[in-house]
């Protein structure tokens, strides 16, 4: 056994292996199989190949979301949260990420499993080829595992900061567009279907739950639902800001268009707030790599010959 893990040609057999196997497994789920007799039939009833093709492809994406499903749901039965209050922190993350479907926690869940087992699999098997196979190296092995089990946690954060970002830089121009609207004479419904739609191609993430919130008020929803609904489940101050802003505006009758106004200005002061706060912080940020890198480098091109001279004077002597 010990001889075997310490062939040199076992990683690189067991990498191909893994790669065609997960390459053929892909193109099974993703090629849309026929079968000869379901082409006459598709002539018989006059279907045309494009249509048959594009129906088949309908039916193949929905086995591959049932399988996906069906899957993660297995997976992520050993890791859900044992409480409700945990669970609604997860779906709360995942709702501020864009992650809303049904299956989202699932998927999440059954992707920290996964890359647990697959990262402790390929950590123990470099253990048993490049190491000596002392204890220490096996709970580094070991390690690789529960590091990938975190990597979706670190992602997930990643994908809500820049969400957040994105729809913080858009404030400030959906307000000024909010301000035009409404002050041309439109109703604040009528001017966020509005600015929805301008805004789509330039900030689609904005314009996508502005459009959402939209389609809230359609289906029969009140304007202080939709609009904390808009708040809640994006988590963003500003925009939490904005829709209390539109809550108390329209639940005394004050003016909308003014209050936009105020609340853009109160925007872009914020963000220029923050771009001074940054630029303060650079001068600190710069010093730990100056003392790492730059310095050290500085001493040894005007430290270095004069050294080299001492030392031979010394030796001279």
């Amino acid at each position: 056994m010990q001889e075997l893990l310490s062939n040199p040609y076992l990683l690189p057999v067991c990498i191909f292996v893994a790669a065609a196997l997960g390459l053929w497994s892909i193109a099974d789920i993703f090629v849309v199989k026929s079968t000869e007799s379901e082409e006459r039939l598709r002539r018989i009833q006059g279907i045309s190949p494009g249509a048959a093709v594009n129906e088949a492809k309908s039916k193949r994406r929905e086995e591959i979301k049932q399988w996906v499903e069906k899957t993660s749901s297995v997976l992520a039965d050993s890791v859900k949260p044992k409480t409700e209050k945990e669970a609604n922190q997860l779906r709360q993350q995942l709702s501020y990420a864009g992650l809303r479907t049904d299956s989202a926690q699932s998927i999440y869940l059954a992707t920290k499993v996964a890359l647990l087992i697959g990262g402790t699999i390929f950590g123990l098997l470099g253990v048993g080829i490049f190491s000596d196979g002392t204890a220490m190296w096996w709970v580094m092995g070991m390690a690789v595992g529960l590091l990938m089990f975190f990597l979706p946690g670190i992602v997930l954060n990643n994908l809500i900061k820049s969400r957040k970002q994105q729809i913080v830089l858009s404030m400030p121009d959906c307000l000024d567009l909010l301000v035009v609207c409404v002050e041309a004479g439109l109703g604040l419904d009528h001017a966020m279907r509005k600015v929805s739609e301008e805004m789509a191609e330039t900030n689609p993430v904005l314009s996508y739950e502005i459009s959402l919130t939209n389609m809230h008020l359609q289906m029969g929803r009140t304007r202080e639902e939709s609009l904390q609904d808009l708040s809640d489940r994006n988590g963003a101050e500003e925009l939490t800001s904005l829709a209390q802003m539109l809550i108390q505006a329209d639940r005394f009758g004050t003016s909308i268009a003014q209050a936009l106004r105020v609340q853009s200005e109160a925007l872009r002061i914020k963000r220029r707030q923050k771009a001074e706060e940054k630029a303060s912080k650079t001068a600190v940020q710069l010093l730990f790599p100056l003392v790492l890198f730059i310095f050290p480098g500085i001493f040894v091109v005007l430290v270095g010959p004069a050294a080299i001279n001492i030392i031979e004077g010394f030796l001279n002597t």
